[in-house]
């Protein structure tokens, strides 16, 4: 395990309870607590983003402001949601807080998880193509975002342009090198897997998969890992790929861990359909004290497959509170892990 970072969903709610009771706090927050995981040492902030959810919505503002904010820590999605995006704007965006992040940006995308309004992807002005489905779109969507940040001209220019043009045909503008070898793709099959790896994206892999051999979830996330390492083996690519899990891990180290966390009922897989026809395995929660989890995230072969493991952060109980998680964590879990080994 040689990377250990956050995941957050940004979830806020006016209920007195929360912590994060607007979308304002929800922004601010992240930014704060991005701050305070590199100042702990962690490798990557990390933002869900979801349409139409009192959650993170848009995310490049985001990324940017952590991006100014920080120095070191990778700043990446898990993941964006590309049926609902203009594939070129997306590459202007990325690219602009890319280079304000200094080369930094780790951006996940998919095809997306189900949403809190039907075919939301409408409202924003997309739908499939004749033939295509909605996952179709996604795709399409995708390989257009892969060829723009590849910084090659494409679009032919004015010969009477407002301001002198280089020689050729334009690319987009802010172009930022390295990007391309750095957009994640969040799988939730086998196939998709093998689908990115052929067009050399790294992998991202949630605690949410098609359930497609009835075995543990930690095995079939193991699994296709390694069916995505053969594709790109396959594909003949020259770099080595990345591949992220992310967990539920919570080290129970005092009263208010065990209130929180202790009597959690989610040490089991579950299993569950995500619409008609998709079967889908969700992986455990891991809460105990830092001996018992060591040895418990131990047998997890999932995690010992990936190169980096994405925590899932509560971010309604404040920045404090998650800073202590994800330090329990860092300090008495991960070395026993390998953690930079």
């Amino acid at each position: 395990m040689k990377k250990i970072g956050f995941l957050s969903f940004g979830h806020w709610t006016p209920s007195p309870q929360s912590g994060t009771r607007s979308a304002a706090d929800a922004l601010l927050q992240s930014i704060d607590l991005a701050v305070a995981a590199e100042e702990l040492g962690a490798d990557g902030a990390y933002f869900r983003v979801h349409h139409f959810a009192r959650q993170l919505g848009s995310p490049f503002p985001l990324l940017a402001a952590v991006g100014a904010k920080t120095r070191s820590i990778e700043i990446g999605t898990g993941v964006i949601d590309m049926r609902y995006e203009n594939p070129l704007y997306m590459a202007e965006s990325a690219s602009a807080a890319d280079l304000i992040s200094g080369g930094r940006l780790q951006l996940g995308i998919s095809r997306g998880s189900p949403e809190q309004v039907i075919d939301g992807w409408r409202y924003f002005g997309y739908q499939p193509a004749e033939g295509e489905t909605e996952a179709d779109m996604a795709r399409r969507h995708t390989e257009v975002l892969l060829d723009a940040l590849r910084g090659e001209g494409f679009a032919k220019p004015n010969p009477q342009p407002m301001f002198p043009n280089p020689p050729g045909l334009l690319r987009l503008e802010p172009y930022s090198e390295g990007l391309r070898e750095r957009i994640w793709w969040g799988a939730g099959s086998n196939a998709t897997a093998v689908w990115a790896a052929k067009l050399g994206m790294n992998l991202q892999s949630s605690t949410l998969k098609d359930d497609e051999t009835g075995e543990p979830f930690h095995i079939q996330q193991a699994q296709q890992i390694r069916a995505y390492r053969a594709a790109w083996a396959e594909a003949g690519h020259e770099r080595a790929p990345r591949v992220s899990v992310s967990r539920s891990i919570f080290a129970l180290m005092n009263d208010q861990d065990r209130a929180y966390f202790g009597g959690s009922s989610n040490d089991g897989d579950k299993v569950g359909f995500l619409d008609e026809k998709t079967r889908a395995i969700f992986g455990r929660s891991y809460a105990a004290d830092p001996e018992t989890l060591i040895k418990q995230l131990k047998q997890d072969e999932a995690i010992a497959e990936a190169d980096t493991l994405l925590l899932t952060v509560p971010n309604q109980l404040g920045v404090d509170y998650n800073v202590h998680v994800i330090e329990s964590i860092l300090k008495h879990v991960a070395p026993e892990l390998g953690w930079r080994d």
